[in-house]
């Protein structure tokens, strides 16, 4: 198996191969998963969880997987959340909403939501949230539940940011087996994080903060009229957009 594991070009081969003994149920089973990496199924898929911090979030087949880089904006929300009386945190177009269960488990008392247009990433999300979060099928903001509008504290998200033209830089697990719209973000791959923005003037409260992740140089290109703006450096390629509804600005109208 690890022969096998290194010549599809694994540089983990030893640790995979573990891994996938640990989730196979028997031999035929292991056997189907060893398969499925071969084809370059993302392992995360295959053995139904990843590892995102302290949490082990649970993931298949059909849902984005969060990447260790999102761990900068969990702790963003984390901090723009905390010290807050039960603060309200939304995690938008969240996946398997790695931001939102993070920020439940280092803020107990905090009313965590999700909202994804995908309803395959909102079955994982659920699992990963449980019965007492919000969870809402809605097209970036617009289904959100209606008595929120006003009152978030915190809106984090990692939209689709890859040009559309740039699906073939992608790697191959990425390019083959997760949701192309949920990695591609239009012709300069700012077409959800310019829709967010606009959105999130109506629903956080004044003083409330919008996160998103992003690749470096777009951060430049960002409209944030309306808001008071800076960004968080995460690595060489994304950094944490942080973007603060100004006490007095005016929402406007609800998209």
């Amino acid at each position: 198996m690890v022969r096998a594991l290194v010549a599809s070009g694994s540089v983990f081969a030893v640790e995979e191969a573990s891994l996938l003994r640990e989730a196979a149920t028997g031999p035929d089973d292991l056997t189907e998963r060893v398969a499925r990496r071969l084809d370059g199924d993302p392992l995360e898929h295959i053995v139904g969880w990843v590892d995102f911090g302290d949490l082990r979030l649970r993931v298949g087949p059909g849902v984005f997987v969060p990447r260790q880089r999102s761990l900068s904006l969990a702790r963003a929300a984390i901090a723009a959340a905390g010290g807050r009386h039960a603060p309200i945190v939304l995690e938008a177009f969240c996946g398997a909403a790695p931001i939102a269960a993070s920020v439940r488990d280092q803020i107990p008392d905090a009313r965590v939501h999700a909202c994804d247009d995908d309803p395959v990433a909102l079955i994982w999300a659920r699992a990963n949230l449980g019965p007492d979060a919000g969870v809402h099928e809605s097209a970036v903001l617009s289904g959100v539940d209606a008595e929120l509008r006003g009152r978030i504290d915190v809106i984090a998200a990692v939209p689709p940011y890859v040009p559309d033209d740039a699906l073939d830089q992608l790697p191959r697990e990425a390019r083959d087996h997760e949701p192309h719209h949920a990695l591609l973000g239009g012709p300069d791959g700012l077409d959800p994080i310019r829709a967010l923005v606009r959105e999130a003037r109506f629903w956080l409260r004044p003083g409330g903060t919008l996160l998103i992740e992003m690749n470096r140089s777009q951060y430049p290109l960002l409209d944030t009229s309306g808001y008071l703006a800076d960004s968080l450096d995460d690595d060489q390629t994304t950094v944490v957009a942080r973007l603060r509804r100004a006490e007095g600005a005016d929402a406007g109208h609800a998209p």
